[in-house]
């Protein structure tokens, strides 16, 4: 494991206590409200059809609010090959880079919670920011759903994804160093930015973080590979 890849880990294990403080917090506040009776008068009125909160992706599965100690981005591998067909990208890829974003806790309220400690943190299992999902969606039949869906909506988190990578796909230049393949460039955009992605496919060498990544994907390329041709 290279020594990036353990500075990542150790940083989530050393709030990880503090974070599952607040989170079990939450989970009993959310329980409470749940259990509680309803009140004896002034019942909440139903929402009109133009105020509802929009529903998920008529796709998204089932078991969208899965802890992450149950989640396996193969269990996704349907989706990813749906959004990846539609986005026209590599099924392999997109379903790589989930493995490399499952190194932290993917469920929804532990994803809230860690939100509210660290406001610019990224939501979804596919770790996305909210000023690249708000990018992304524009002209997409996503484009009225929000940012904070996406916790909750892990089918919507894999079709932000394959978007994005096919946006940076289109920003690749069509002569470049051949240093990198394409699926290597559009993996380091996704993790390091389209900026630096071009400054890599122009020959510049990775940073530590950027290499550390780049590794990862290699190493989960295979059962990425498994994982999208058959469920």
């Amino acid at each position: 494991m290279s020594d990036s890849r353990t500075s990542r880990r150790t940083r989530w294990i050393s709030v990880l206590v503090f974070a599952l403080v607040l989170y079990v917090i939450v989970r009993a506040a959310h329980t409470s409200q749940s259990d509680a009776p309803p009140p004896a008068r002034h019942p909440a009125p139903t929402a009109s059809p133009s105020t509802a909160s929009p529903t998920p992706s008529a796709s998204a599965s089932p078991s969208v609010r899965e802890s992450s100690a149950s989640y396996d981005p193969a269990g996704y591998a349907r989706q990813v090959r749906d959004r990846a067909r539609q986005a026209g990208v590599s099924a392999q890829l997109v379903m790589a880079i989930l493995y490399n974003e499952a190194y932290k806790p993917h469920d929804p309220a532990f994803e809230r919670a860690w939100q509210k400690l660290k406001p610019d943190a990224a939501f979804g299992i596919a770790n996305m920011h909210r000023a690249t999902f708000d990018e992304v969606k524009q002209g997409r039949d996503f484009a009225n759903r929000s940012w904070t869906d996406l916790p909750d909506d892990r089918d919507l988190a894999i079709e932000a994804e394959a978007w994005y990578l096919h946006d940076l796909a289109a920003r690749l230049p069509a002569g470049r160093s051949a240093s990198y393949p394409r699926d290597d460039l559009l993996a380091l955009g996704y993790n390091a930015g389209p900026s630096n992605m071009l400054a890599f496919a122009r020959g510049a060498t990775p940073g530590s973080q950027a290499r550390s990544y780049l590794d990862e994907l290699h190493a989960n390329w295979t059962k990425a590979g498994r994982a999208v041709a058959s469920d």
